[in-house]
């Protein structure tokens, strides 16, 4: 349904390694327009309804994988998850998430390899930091960021952004949250910088203060720490040439590892046909 560059290319690499077949449609542009909402009365826009399109599908592939935006306009459509539910609902094969509204967990599978390969003390102290961006971004892979690091008992978590920035309380919960982005890069050993639209004022833009893009200055105050972004990144936005083309930017390594990510989840699924 959405464009994507490592996780479409990353996913299919990771079928083909398994030995599997790979195909790829484009929804938006490739199919018929789908209809959620049991009931519906389609007697305009959309020209298929999810049960029929899942159901088809289903029949001619193993697993279905899904990469579905949230829209940022209605923030309880995006949280109820519309697009990759249907699929839940009426598919008759698993469902791989490859980013949906609210999560990316793929992504954050790859973020937790990278950051085990890299680590150098038992307990690392991990930061996610918002960054700005001039356009309204989903929140999906900073909140399955989030869902993950709550998994690790040996990292020690911080979130840090602009106060109004807050995350879902449902999942941040127990986070520690730090309003002080320097004071939260202090003795750092990783760095993990998202942007993400305002939750509360929801999918808006409501910040766009360049004293939180990530630059040389600020990853001084780390602990030698490590630069994460799942990339694409927007270049002294996000975050500083000088910091992004550094020898402690491991965003490469990290996009790399979104293969041995998608195989794992594949090959465990596979395990189970």
């Amino acid at each position: 349904f959405n464009p994507s560059l490592r996780t479409r290319l990353s996913t299919q690499k990771a079928a083909v390694n398994l030995g599997m077949n790979v195909m790829v449609m484009n929804f938006t542009n490739e199919g018929w327009t789908l209809e959620f909402e049991d009931g519906a009365i389609m007697d305009s826009g959309a020209s298929e309804h999810i049960k029929e399109a899942a159901e088809v599908v289903s029949q001619y592939c193993d697993i279905i994988a899904i990469r579905a935006f949230a829209g940022l306009a209605d923030k309880e459509k995006d949280y109820a998850e519309t697009v990759i539910s249907g699929f839940l609902k009426h598919a008759t094969v698993p469902i791989v998430n490859m980013e949906s509204a609210v999560r990316h967990p793929m992504q954050s599978l790859a973020d937790a390899i990278t950051m085990e390969e890299y680590k150098t003390k038992h307990k690392p102290k991990v930061v996610l930091s918002w960054a700005p961006h001039p356009k309204a971004l989903p929140q999906a892979v900073a909140n399955s960021f989030v869902e993950m690091m709550q998994m690790q008992k040996d990292m020690d978590f911080v979130i840090t952004h602009p106060e109004g920035y807050e995350l879902s309380p449902e999942i941040t919960k127990d986070c520690k949250i730090e309003y002080d982005q320097d004071k939260a890069f202090e003795n750092a050993d990783f760095i993990y910088v998202k942007n993400w639209s305002n939750f509360n004022d929801y999918g808006k833009v409501t910040n766009t203060d360049p004293n939180w893009t990530v630059t040389a200055e600020k990853m001084a105050l780390t602990n030698n720490g490590k630069f994460m972004h799942c990339l694409p990144v927007r270049r002294n936005v996000i975050v500083s040439d000088e910091v992004l083309d550094g020898k402690n930017s491991i965003v490469i390594q990290q996009a790399n590892n979104r293969t041995y990510s998608a195989q794992l989840v594949l090959q465990k699924i596979l395990k189970k046909l």
